[in-house]
């Protein structure tokens, strides 16, 4: 398990949080039923530890103060030569150092034991949020492009990658194991093509590009909302605390951990590529069948930190990048609003992007776009100065911008005819060809 409470609450920023909670109880409750998140228990747990929390810190101050004072007083009876005052002194710092010790040690307990409460209570949704528990449940938004009609025999992505040595799973599975493609000649060209268009569409719309290490430690892991809710789903290096990274928004996110920045700053949009690493735990049968679900995949990631005012305007923009891309690649998609039961941990408000798969006739996800409102920056202590100088809370939002597997399997079976597959046209130049 994660060493996470080894910080203390205020280096985790969430004294605002508990506030929030504290002051707000019957809303926080009733936007976690959203969620379909029984908070009740949780809740008032945490409410009566920040109680017990306070309760310590002034006898914790207040004794403090009396040492302080008693300090004060030693040096005047040292200066006036009192040995008996300095004796008595002595004897009354001595019992407050025992006292204040019992009460440190009480203290650190409470605030490790309201940390662990505090760590299992998921973002509260946004009021746009629907209710509902899984995915049959989302609200599409909006649809865009043309499914295609293909030619009879229609071949899924896994046989046409066979046909064209386009990937090889069974290559990958000699050499690590199964959900381990191995991508070969124009295959691999593919990839790096998307994965070149992709950065430079990020990259002329205003996101500086990074190249993240793939390794994170704990503490990065915890800002973003992976640790502990996500933990099993992590590939870990438990000789050295590391994980291996699900998605750039974790190494991006945390590049301005504990940072306090100018408004004239916002916003701050970040892109990179990154491979990314997922277990998938559970998933079997058809749904996973060739690149559908894959436990190393490459994906293009964006990144904004951004006053609060205006966030959910940056989420607008962010959701209409993502689809300008998949207008470019000519594919069918859709849009959709996810209800509480189907959102991350973290999010207050995502987006979902699905694009048609011609030959398997069903839709995948390719893209998700999320606000987290101060979620992770309340993790993170990521702050600005407001014009009044005030230290405030920034939010996060990121989104796939895509993720590549199944990109590419909506790309080779809905493009596929009898003389090959078409490439589309924004990515020819990238491709070096029109065809494969």
């Amino acid at each position: 398990m994660p060493t996470l409470q080894a910080l203390s609450l205020q280096q985790k920023g969430y004294m605002l949080q508990v506030n929030v909670i504290r002051d707000n109880k019957d809303w926080v409750l009733e936007r976690l039923a959203v969620r379909h998140f029984s908070g009740n228990n949780l809740v008032d747990q945490v409410i009566r530890l920040d109680d017990e929390r306070k309760a310590l810190t002034l006898q914790y101050d207040q004794n403090r103060a009396a040492q302080n004072k008693l300090s004060q007083q030693t040096q005047e009876l040292a200066k006036a030569g009192d040995q008996e005052g300095l004796e008595g002194n002595k004897k009354q710092t001595l019992a407050l150092k025992i006292t204040l010790g019992v009460i440190s040690e009480q203290l650190n307990k409470v605030e490790k034991e309201l940390m662990d409460h505090l760590v299992l209570i998921p973002n509260l949704p946004h009021s746009s949020v629907p209710q509902g528990h899984a995915a049959p449940d989302n609200v599409i938004l909006r649809e865009g492009g043309v499914k295609p009609r293909l030619e009879a025999p229609a071949l899924p992505h896994w046989e046409l990658g066979l046909k064209y040595g386009l990937f090889d799973f069974e290559l990958g599975n000699k050499i690590t194991g199964s959900g381990f493609p191995v991508y070969r000649q124009r295959g691999a060209r593919l990839q790096r093509a998307l994965i070149s268009f992709f950065l430079d569409y990020n990259t002329a719309h205003g996101y500086q590009e990074y190249w993240p290490p793939l390794l994170v430690n704990e503490i990065t892991a915890f800002g973003t909302g992976q640790l502990p809710d996500k933990e099993s789903q992590m590939y870990a290096v438990p000789l050295d605390k590391l994980y291996l990274i699900p998605t750039a928004e974790v190494p991006l996110t945390n590049l301005y951990r504990d940072e306090v920045l100018e408004a004239v700053q916002l916003p701050v949009k970040m892109t990179a590529y990154t491979p990314c690493f997922r277990r998938e735990a559970g998933s079997y049968g058809k749904e996973v069948k060739g690149l559908n679900r894959v436990h190393q995949f490459d994906k293009v990631e964006i990144v904004q930190l951004t006053h609060p005012d205006h966030s959910y305007e940056a989420l607008d923009e962010m959701v209409s990048h993502v689809e300008e891309l998949l207008k470019q690649l000519e594919l069918p998609y859709r849009i959709l609003r996810l209800c509480g039961g189907d959102m991350s941990f973290a999010s207050a408000l995502t987006y979902d992007f699905e694009v048609w798969c011609a030959a398997q006739q069903k839709w995948l996800e390719v893209s998700s776009v999320s606000n987290f409102e101060t979620f992770q920056t309340n993790r993170m202590k990521i702050r600005f100065k407001d014009e009044g100088g005030k230290k405030r809370l920034l939010h996060s939002l990121n989104g796939s911008s895509l993720a590549l597997p199944r990109i590419l399997a909506a790309l080779l079976e809905n493009n596929q005819d009898k003389a090959g597959i078409a490439i589309p046209g924004v990515l020819q130049g990238y491709f070096g060809d029109q065809r494969i």
